[in-house]
């Protein structure tokens, strides 16, 4: 499933980075922290390579 915003797109980024260890989980917030405590790897990286160029910068 590929993510639907540009900033939803960060947020998954971000999550998958703590998940993999190379940032610390307490530096997420808000939907980063979310998408951390409730989907797995795989999915972060669905949502994580999603192509920004033709996302919305904010879901409206």
């Amino acid at each position: 499933m590929p993510a639907t915003s540009q900033a939803q797109q960060k947020a998954a980024g971000a999550a998958l980075s703590a998940k993999r260890g190379e940032t610390k989980k307490s530096e997420l917030k808000g939907a980063s922290r979310e998408m951390y405590d409730s989907m797995s790897e795989k999915q972060l990286e669905e949502f994580a390579e999603t192509k920004r160029k033709s996302l919305p910068a904010k879901k409206s």
